[in-house]
């Protein structure tokens, strides 16, 4: 039951006025263009954006996965709060923290971390499977399913590390002197290969990416900020899950993953990780409270339903802040109303407040650029439109036109150097005219080669994250600019190619 409330409740609760997010258009559009491995991200959410195309592409589709895995860590979630010895209250307590707090808001979005939350769940299941049975199975399982973190998401890295100190600091570090377990890594390693390869061949983008978040949006985190996070993220159930921590300290045999737990954090903390990349770590300790709290109220069973209504009734004031359930002028009107500004909510990348947070300005003004855009082009004399490409600023807007466009000429003259598209720019690009969009004109390289630049139109969604990005139209470059843009294009290109 709970499976099937956490995968219909982002398609109930939230209003159908918001766009995908800007992320859910890149993988999307990776999904179109099978590799084993992209610039920001290994393949395997892309990869099921490529079924969601073969199913339609609709936003529906896109949408499925989130919910899909969503229920799915809640099964497995479960099933690990059954092997603690957990019975049907300490399972529905744990289940319901899964639907409640960032878990809501996560699993309603396209992106990364729903792969990643789950492996790291499904990892911890098959690990204590392991230890109980000493079941070769469940070891292998246990690599199979890191190697598939590793193709969901390189945060799972932090997990193999704080296993690996927490199993040596435990009585089971026994574990390593067993054949099998070398057998299993080497095994584990074999199934990344082709990913870390693809890595090697194109100069390591995992590095260059880490590099450009460290600059743009890692350089204001800070260990306070991170572990006050950490308690927000879950607090309808923030009893359960510090219960649970406390619980695996109690237990020989599971103290392991209580050390595990802080190894997980500090690792984060010292490289400089998003406060949310700890996400993953939670379902176990929730799993644990859930026990804990089902053996503290086995004579006190009127407690049980209390921490219910508990639970739920700290979820519910919270829900407008996690999903976009109005319509963006009532949600920005509520937010201003009740202060959310001095929760930290509605501050952006770029350090300030604005009226709605960024995921949720980031839903909207895609489809008006798209309209606008596709229109302009349209209106273009087909020898014109011939000679002119669409080139955006970034990967948002290029996944937006792929995904809004209605014509395939306007799909398959959108190009951008931002992202992962530059790993499917022509070699070669033969042009007269460009329509640019981006918020500021540009002025650098080729674009001073233009006979004559004009501003067409722009988003005029002010709660929009692309208010105010404009549409250029840029006509009749010169043989110079020809050239300079095909020396950038080959430079772009070197930086991640062999």
């Amino acid at each position: 039951m709970l499976a099937a409330v956490k995968f219909l409740l982002p398609f109930i609760l939230q209003s159908p006025v918001y766009e995908l997010q800007r992320d859910e258009y890149l993988y999307y559009q990776q999904g179109q263009h099978f590799d084993l491995g992209y610039l920001e991200n290994p393949p395997l959410l892309s990869w099921l954006g490529m079924i969601s195309s073969w199913l339609g592409g609709s936003e529906f589709w896109i949408k499925l996965w989130p919910s899909l895995f969503g229920a799915f860590t809640i099964i497995v979630t479960c099933l690990l709060t059954a092997e603690f010895g957990g019975r049907a209250f300490a399972q529905f307590l744990a289940g319901l923290g899964i639907i409640t707090g960032a878990y809501l808001r996560m699993h309603s979005l396209f992106q990364p971390n729903i792969l990643d939350i789950f492996f790291w769940t499904l990892s911890i299941y098959l690990l204590v499977r392991f230890i109980k049975t000493r079941e070769t199975k469940f070891l292998y399982g246990f690599v199979f399913s890191l190697a598939l973190g590793w193709w969901g998401k390189y945060s799972i890295i932090f997990l193999v590390a704080s296993i690996f100190i927490g199993l040596l600091l435990s009585k089971h570090r026994s574990i390593f002197l067993q054949r099998k377990t070398y057998i299993a890594i080497f095994l584990g390693v074999v199934l990344i290969v082709p990913n870390v390869w693809w890595q090697y061949d194109h100069k390591w983008p995992l590095i260059h990416h880490m590099q450009e978040l460290q600059e743009t949006q890692l350089q204001f985190s800070n260990p306070i900020g991170f572990l006050v996070d950490q308690l927000l993220y879950l607090i309808p159930v923030v009893f359960v899950w510090i219960t649970g921590l406390v619980w695996l300290f109690k237990q020989k045999e599971w103290r392991f993953l209580g050390w595990s737990y802080f190894l997980v954090i500090a690792l984060l903390i010292l490289g400089r990780g998003k406060s949310y990349y700890s996400m993953g770590i939670y379902p176990m300790l929730l799993a644990a409270g859930g026990v804990s709290l089902e053996n503290w109220t086995i004579r006190k069973k009127w407690l049980r339903p209390a921490l219910t209504v508990l639970a739920i009734a700290l979820t519910i004031p919270f829900i407008p802040m996690l999903l976009p359930i109005w319509k963006p002028e009532k949600l920005a009107a509520f937010y201003k109303k009740n202060n959310i500004e001095k929760t930290g909510l509605l501050k952006w990348e770029d350090q300030q407040n604005h009226p709605l947070p960024q995921d949720f300005a980031d839903m909207l003004g895609w489809k008006e650029l798209t309209k606008k855009t596709e229109a302009f082009f349209n209106s273009l004399p087909d020898s014109t439109k011939a000679n002119t490409i669409i080139n955006c600023d970034n990967y948002g807007q290029a996944g937006a036109f792929q995904f809004y466009g209605k014509g395939d000429s306007f799909k398959r003259k959108t190009i951008t150097g931002n992202g992962s598209f530059l790993l499917w720019l022509p070699d070669h690009l033969v042009f007269k005219n460009v329509i640019f969009t981006g918020r500021e004109r540009p002025d650098e390289g080729f674009f001073q080669h233009f006979e004559k630049t004009t501003v067409i139109d722009s988003v005029v969604n002010q709660l929009s994250r692309q208010y105010g990005e404009k549409i250029f139209y840029f006509q009749n470059i010169d043989t110079t600019g020809l050239k300079l843009v095909a020396e950038r294009v080959r430079q772009l290109k070197k930086e991640f190619a062999r």
